[in-house]
């Protein structure tokens, strides 16, 4: 089987960045379970930072355009662990969408190309409009 262009550590590093989303979701299913969503929280920063490397994680999060969306997920993640699950967990959601919110064009394309279930996750991403298609209107 064909292997990604990552390298190891880098893979390791995605392994950690869908265990802390995993804890995320396991964390929202069981009522904003304070250390589920802070296990997800952290395991989500130390896969991040081992994807893209420590000098460019702190780039990324201290870049003047993003400093709201910082500010909200750290925030959000201080709220969290100070037993204020549900307030933490939005206001951090917001700092996500802010931060994260360039990839979801890059994420909605990529999850289109899933074999099973790619068309469906398209055609509920183009029904909700989150991600507004590029060109949608020109004929070629």
């Amino acid at each position: 089987m064909p292997t990604m262009w990552l390298s190891d550590s880098q893979k390791i590093g995605v392994a950690f960045c869908s265990g802390g989303g995993f804890f995320l979701i396991g964390g929202v299913l069981l009522f904003f379970d304070r250390a589920m969503l802070a296990m997800g929280n952290i395991l989500f920063l130390i896969g991040l930072t081992i994807i893209i490397g420590p000098q460019k994680t702190f780039t990324f999060f201290a870049r003047k355009q993003k400093a709201k969306g910082t500010a909200a997920f750290f925030s959000g993640l201080a709220l969290i662990l100070m037993r204020w699950p549900l307030i933490g967990f939005c206001v951090e959601l917001y700092g996500i969408m802010i931060l994260f919110g360039d990839f979801l064009g890059t994420i909605a394309g990529f999850a289109r190309n899933i074999p099973v279930i790619g068309p469906y996750i398209g055609t509920a991403v183009d029904r909700t409009g989150v991600v507004a298609r590029q060109n949608a209107d020109l004929p070629v």
